[in-house]
């Protein structure tokens, strides 16, 4: 009898931990980070107020509120990165894939912004002052 009471107090201890194990590597699992070369290429930016239908941010062309940046290969950012910088109000220099979205970097190397992913090709930040940049894959030239 002794014996029998042991073993459930044993497994009732036992259970909750291995559920705890397996769920925190299910978890782990389905946050994938994405090799750089994923992102490297070039990004359409747009700033834009957090209220914007899609159809108003899509017909907007001024130049301060859309730029082209490119994500090169050895997570620097190349041109358009002073459009980015402006928006940010820090000089972004560098980028790293997360494993939820992408982060910017700044002249120390420390993440200044970061883009949580809604989908492939597509990534959102809002700022402080409550404007929201988009960052969107630009079509691929043949």
């Amino acid at each position: 009898m002794m014996q029998f009471a042991f073993t459930r107090k044993t497994a009732g201890y036992l259970l909750p931990m291995l559920m705890m194990i397996s769920g925190e590597t299910t978890m782990a699992s389905s946050l994938r980070l994405e090799d750089p070369s994923v992102f490297a290429g070039q990004w359409q930016a747009t700033l834009a107020d957090r209220n914007d239908a899609p159809q108003a941010q899509a017909l907007q062309d001024k130049p301060s509120n859309t730029c082209l940046i490119d994500l090169e290969a050895n997570q620097t950012l190349g041109k358009g990165a002073d459009c980015l910088s402006a928006w940010l109000q820090e000089d972004a220099i560098g980028w790293f894939p997360d494993p939820d979205g992408l982060s910017i970097t700044g002249k120390e190397g420390s993440r200044i912004q970061f883009f949580s992913r809604q989908r492939d090709g597509l990534y959102l930040s809002a700022l402080k002052s409550g404007l929201v940049i988009t960052l969107k894959r630009a079509a691929q030239q043949p």
